[in-house]
């Protein structure tokens, strides 16, 4: 969701890099999210605490987080997903709307993983979708349902066309990556555009107020 660096030349590209141009120019989209960061670092870097320094009444917080929650085994960022992550959640809701905006969790979206046969795409995200689910519900909050609609999204592109919606390059081809790059989860810049209009077509389909600045 983060926004990369184009400098130098640089394919990897956020979905929310991406959003304010499928929005008109009413409005100003601030992307506060960053690579590697849970629920837990994303507050212990005092990160949570800079979106609510910046929150005005009226705007919206889009929270997606999950890939990183993932990682238990590192207490730096992983949390469990019945536990802290439920509760951190929690917590950027309640907070969101104490300030008079409007809070919008969105599942994360899927990695390019494939099954052994390369036949079917194969869910990494284990509880944690579910469980942002069942904050949504309970908190009475609009849910963009990413996690589905993007493992269709990888679905659709087939084994070998899923490729291009994420980093795979020979060595050389960017001064970045001298050797070959096989990234699974990172989007190129066609991945973060498919992937923004799809936060944008439930956008539409949960008729959200910011439905009515979609170009």
């Amino acid at each position: 969701m983060a926004n990369k660096s184009k400098t130098p030349p640089n394919p990897e590209t956020g979905w929310g890099q991406v959003l304010p141009a499928l929005l008109t120019d009413a409005v100003r989209v601030e992307n506060h999210a960053m690579n590697g960061r849970s629920t837990k670092s994303f507050i212990d870097e005092g990160r949570w605490t800079k979106v609510m320094d910046a929150l005005q009444p009226g705007d919206f917080v889009i929270i997606q987080f999950g890939h990183n929650d993932e990682k238990v085994g590192n207490p730096a960022v992983g949390t469990p997903a019945r536990g802290a992550y439920q509760d951190n959640l929690r917590r950027f809701v309640r907070e969101t709307r104490a300030q008079g905006a409007e809070p919008i969790l969105a599942t994360p979206v899927a990695r390019r993983r494939w099954s052994a046969t390369g036949e079917e795409v194969v869910d990494s995200h284990g509880d944690y979708p579910a469980a942002m689910r069942a904050v949504a519900t309970e908190e009475k909050v609009p849910l963009l349902e990413l996690t589905i609609l993007t493992m269709e999204l990888e679905r659709a592109h087939g084994f070998e066309g899923s490729k291009r919606l994420h980093l795979f390059y020979a060595g050389g081809v960017y001064r970045r990556w001298p050797e070959a790059v096989k990234d699974n989860t990172h989007y190129s810049e066609y991945g973060a555009a498919r992937v923004a209009a799809l936060a944008v077509q439930e956008m539409l389909r949960l008729q959200l107020p910011l439905a009515a600045w979609v170009r």
